[in-house]
């Protein structure tokens, strides 16, 4: 039994011998028809605008297989669109996976993402934009794309790999959405639009999913985009008609003007009708920051014991605001973005965050997991305590897989009292499996080891680690359980060599400092540890001679280098004057010889 989702359309076409001039205007490439069009005003929109409320479908027709070519199929029901996608909870895990397709386009060409808010030319209602300038998909891509289950990212370097993401998040995002997409490969220029309507298919009773798309190829000798070579102008005819109707654009001309901005290659994504919270709001607010787009509803207020300031700076750190904040929450989305993408929000860019950046003390963990014997693979983990500690009140460990962050500030561990309180770290486990919405991993034996090595990891950098913040440290039990754990760990040289000082120095802490064993306080007397803010400040030091010793050697690998250029030159140099000495030799001989 082969699960079918009906595309319309045929296969990808030859390719032919002429290339089309990047900068060539769509105004000029209408098809030769009589103009297919819907003037209506009113963009139709789902019966229910809540999501979780939007399952309820009722049909028309009762649901069956059918029989094509002598093969059964079974026909993926609209409803399906609505389950599949809420696998996405979150919106903000949805827009993530639509950015992650034009990542992982980086290896295509791409040099930028969008993620904007537009208005849908028939109503004024907000949409969602996201957009790249990645390769692009031709017809037959398209065609994948709007397919359950189908991916040929086979890379170990993309992140897309279960061929569902698309769908999942576009539905998680609004009732309809609508992809156009320019590739160009061996001088074959296409243009393609699909649509992924949940409204088109509930209204209409459908009890199958049905995909409208109209593909263009350009004409070199004609200079004009014209009907992809697929099927018969009245297959192409019937599609557009349903695009003009249920889509945001209601004449073939505005549907081709969205190319405009694409160039030569490139995807953009529209989704519209949002999908509005149970408050009858819009899930995705655009009017707090026109810079940002928020999740709507209010904030969440973080609860201090003590110190307005405190509460303050926990409720606007990132661990906090990356829930309601979209700008702040694609900031940390990559551990490492190429200097040659960038991510525009609304019209700004999305500086890259760093959140190892964000670590004071930090060490570096070496862990390698081990199945049956077997090296599965290595992480090493960078931990710290957080800069603003051990004022917020945040701890646990930033997750990434293949470059992607999985979990945030995953709380491996409950802390007793203070224990633990403000460690925090990063690292890239690509030995395990994320789940399908990329918002946390499957739970496997590798998994779970990996969990029980963080909450080691933040026990033993506590008590070893807790005075530099304020805390008292009991120094017997500290040492004792860095002896019975060992603590695979490279230090940095610095950290080596204030490690016995530093020991010394809490050992001699006052009365008022807080006993992190006993975890009687909430709050750290700050005041307790006078001279964490000097040994901070002598840790600042020695980073900066280190990178004075650092810029040092490559000046001394540039001299090195130079001179050796340079030596290169002299030996070409002596070798020429060689051999025009012994070409004159040569000559002398000869004369005396002719004499």
């Amino acid at each position: 039994m082969e699960v079918k989702l009906e595309l319309e359309g045929g296969v990808k076409n030859k390719n032919r011998e002429n290339v089309l001039l990047a900068k060539h205007r769509r105004s000029e490439a209408p098809v030769d028809d009589t103009g297919v069009s819907f003037a209506t005003t009113i963009c139709p929109a789902p019966l229910c605008r809540q999501f979780w409320k939007a399952g309820n479908y009722t049909d028309t027709f009762a649901s069956k297989a059918t029989v094509q070519n002598g093969k059964n199929y079974l026909n993926v029901h609209p409803m399906f669109l609505h389950s599949n996608a809420t696998s996405h909870q979150w919106a903000f895990g949805a827009i993530a996976e639509l950015l992650d397709n034009a990542v992982d386009e980086i290896q295509n060409g791409a040099t930028f993402a969008i993620v904007d808010k537009i208005s849908n030319p028939r109503n004024g209602s907000p949409s969602l934009l996201i957009q790249d300038d990645g390769g692009g998909m031709d017809p037959e891509a398209m065609r994948h794309c709007m397919s359950f289950g189908y991916s040929d990212k086979k890379s170990k370097s993309t992140i897309g790999q279960y061929g569902n993401g698309f769908k999942t998040s576009t539905m998680r995002l609004g009732a309809d959405v609508i992809v156009f997409s320019r590739h160009l490969h061996n001088s074959t220029l296409t243009q393609s639009i699909g649509l992924l309507s949940y409204t088109f298919l509930s209204r209409t009773g459908y009890d199958r999913i049905v995909v409208p798309m109209v593909d263009y190829e350009f004409n070199s000798l004609s200079g004009k985009f014209e009907i992809h070579n697929r099927s018969g102008k009245e297959h192409f005819m019937s599609n557009l008609s349903i695009l003009l109707q249920w889509s945001p654009y209601s004449t073939e001309a505005e549907l081709l003007q969205e190319f405009d901005d694409i160039g030569p290659h490139g995807t953009k994504v529209i989704i519209y009708n949002l999908w509005f919270s149970e408050d009858g709001n819009a899930e995705l607010d655009f009017e707090r920051d026109p810079e940002d787009i928020h999740i709507s509803g209010d904030i969440k207020k973080v609860v201090t014991t003590r110190y307005t300031t405190w509460r303050e700076d926990n409720e606007q750190h990132v661990a906090n605001r990356l829930h309601y904040s979209l700008r702040v929450y694609l900031s940390i989305l990559y551990l490492r973005l190429p200097e040659t993408f960038r991510i525009i929000l609304r019209g700004r860019l999305v500086e890259h965050h760093n959140l190892a950046n964000d670590l004071k003390f930090p060490e570096f963990i070496l862990y390698m997991p081990k199945c049956g014997g077997v090296k599965e693979g290595q992480v090493i983990t960078t931990i710290g305590f957080i800069k603003e500690a051990p004022r917020i009140n945040i701890h646990g460990f930033s997750i990434y897989h293949k470059n992607r962050l999985i979990l945030p500030f995953w709380p491996v561990v409950n802390y007793q009292g203070s224990r633990g309180r403000g460690v925090v770290g990063v690292l890239e486990a690509n030995f395990v499996e994320p789940t399908h919405n990329k918002q946390g991993f499957e739970i496997t034996s590798l998994f779970q080891k990996l969990e029980a090595r963080l909450k080691e990891m933040t026990w033993e950098y506590w008590d070893y680690h807790c005075g530099l913040i304020g805390y008292h440290v009991h120094v017997k039990s500290a040492v004792k359980g860095h002896r019975v754990r060992g603590l695979s760990t490279k230090r940095k040289e610095c950290n080596n060599s204030m490690e016995g000082e530093n020991l010394k120095r809490q050992a001699s802490i006052g009365v008022n400092s807080v006993d992190a064993e006993d975890g009687l306080e909430t709050e750290p007397v700050i005041t307790a540890n006078k001279e964490a803010p000097n040994l901070e400040e002598q840790n600042s030091k020695l980073k900066e001679k280190c990178r004075e010793y650092e810029k040092r050697n490559e000046e001394d690998d540039m001299k090195v280098t130079k001179l050796e250029k340079e030596l290169a030159e002299v030996k070409c140099k002596y070798q020429q004057l060689l051999a025009e000495a012994a070409a004159l030799d040569l000559m002398k001989e000869e004369k005396k010889v002719n004499m």
